[in-house]
């Protein structure tokens, strides 16, 4: 008879999901489905607040990339509260914003997807995680703290907390950048790019020497879709949405503020979280990927110069885009180097010291939509209000929602291409689990749960018999 197997929870991800293997009588693989069985509900009950509010309300979605939500919420802000933030400001929002693309790329290719490249997908469950990646290569886990480290202190400079920061405000931010603690994160930035490069260096090898896992591995034709500044170059912070085809031809490029215009969302009934498209090409045709092989593909240039001159080398990869799943982690080490190139920009600019950091409202518009690229893609914010500025409507496109259709994607070619049911082995499933680590995804911001954790809780003895059992599913 027909079998399914399922994979509970997916590890070394954000948030909590499952996946479903269907077998055939032959024990081949037919479908595979990935179940995102969080609840999102977020925008529901972000209603009746003040919009102002919401730069603080919407980072407690998610502990990973908190400045993420909480730009792109200002961002939305700032419409609706008819301003344009100075200069200045802008600056010093894209520098922690920067700060949180170092810590989540890093975090991810070293500690997360790193013990599947660095110690092999085959490998004893029990070494393959940070700690293995600690005992392999001692040196190389301290260098991935640090950087990690590196990109928490900018936040935490600028926010007073390395998670949830207070900073952003509508028309700006709250406080100015002292010449100390620019100077602060001046001093390690050079180290930094140091330890990116042999980063890259060690992806780049993995890749060439795994060149034919690489090629089998969710390696897929689709669409792609990113911010990039008006001569088409990579954009994280500032933009239009670019929208390319599976042969690089552009599709369209549109201001964030008309993403309804283009983007439309499907339902499936086996998981909270829905699948983006866009609206011309219609569903399913019209699904795309974002997030950092998306935003390279649709990139014609990098503006800082280590960063360019390896996107050149990313580019010569392919005639078209790049469609290999496992060169997601070349394209986010290519952004790390620029993230923290850009902090270097950024801080050498003669406005970042300056006190003029915020513009007064004059009047509200009712309406605003914010945009950011965070680590994991495209991120939308889009507001109403009422005439005393209380929301009456909040809609949240988040990065990894972009992405479902894409990881529900790898995850069946995967399946298909290595999961044999009559002789299962548990690196099968792992590689199941690394193509939607590939993804990067952040489930608990694509779902946003609200209290539906399990919990166990037993009353033992002091020789450790069991006395009482309580437990909430």
């Amino acid at each position: 008879m027909a079998q399914k197997i399922t994979i509970s929870p997916v590890t070394r991800i954000e948030g909590h999901a499952n996946v479903t293997i269907f077998l055939g009588d032959d024990g081949r693989v037919t479908d595979t489905h990935l179940n995102v069985n969080q609840f999102r509900g977020f925008e529901k009950f972000s209603e009746g607040r003040p919009f102002y509010e919401m730069p603080m309300i919407t980072p407690r979605i998610c502990g990973i990339c908190p400045v993420s939500h909480h730009l792109a919420s200002v961002k939305a802000c700032d419409a609706v509260a008819g301003v344009k933030p100075p200069r200045t400001a802008s600056l010093l929002r894209e520098l922690m914003h920067m700060g949180q693309m170092i810590q989540s790329h890093s975090m991810h290719f070293f500690h997360l997807a790193g013990p599947d490249l660095l110690l092999g997908f085959d490998a004893d469950p029990a070494i393959r995680n940070v700690a293995g990646i600690v005992q392999a290569n001692p040196a190389l886990a301290l260098k991935a703290v640090e950087l990690r480290k590196y990109g928490q202190e900018i936040i935490r400079l600028l926010g007073e907390k390395k998670v949830h920061p207070r900073f952003a405000v509508p028309g700006g931010v709250n406080h100015a950048l002292s010449a100390k603690d620019r100077d602060t994160i001046l001093t390690n930035a050079d180290r930094m790019i140091g330890y990116i490069q042999e980063g890259i260096a060690i992806a780049k090898d993995w890749l060439d020497q795994n060149r034919d896992l690489v090629e089998a591995f969710a390696n897929f034709r689709s669409s792609y879709m990113g911010l990039v500044h008006e001569g088409n170059g990579l954009e994280l912070y500032n933009g239009q949405l670019r929208l390319i085809d599976k042969d690089g031809r552009q599709l369209a490029k549109f201001p964030p503020c008309d993403y309804l215009e283009h983007i439309g969302e499907h339902v499936e009934d086996w998981s909270y979280l829905k699948f983006p498209f866009y609206k011309k090409m219609g569903w399913p045709e019209g699904t795309y990927r974002v997030a950092p092989l998306a935003r390279l593909n649709v990139a014609d240039k990098i503006d800082t110069p280590l960063a360019n001159e390896e996107f050149k080398k990313f580019k010569a990869l392919s005639r078209g885009p790049v469609e290999q799943s496992l060169y997601f982690h070349y394209a986010r080490l290519i952004e790390d180097l620029y993230a923290v190139e850009r902090v270097k920009q950024i801080l050498d600019d003669p406005d970042i010291l300056s006190t003029d950091i915020v513009t007064p409202s004059k009047g509200l518009t009712g309406e605003g939509i914010g945009c950011i690229e965070a680590p994991r893609g495209v991120l939308i914010h889009h507001y109403k209000t009422d005439e005393r500025g209380l929301l009456t409507k909040v809609n949240l496109i988040v990065s990894t929602g972009h992405n479902n259709w894409a990881m529900n994607k790898a995850v069946n070619l995967v399946a298909k291409a290595f999961v044999n049911g009559k002789k299962l082995t548990e690196g099968m499933l792992n590689r199941v689990e690394a193509a939607i680590r590939c993804y990067d995804p952040c489930l608990s911001c694509s779902t946003h749960a609200w209290g539906e954790m399990p919990l166990v809780l037993e009353l033992r003895s002091a020789d450790g018999d069991l006395l009482d059992r309580m437990e909430r599913s």
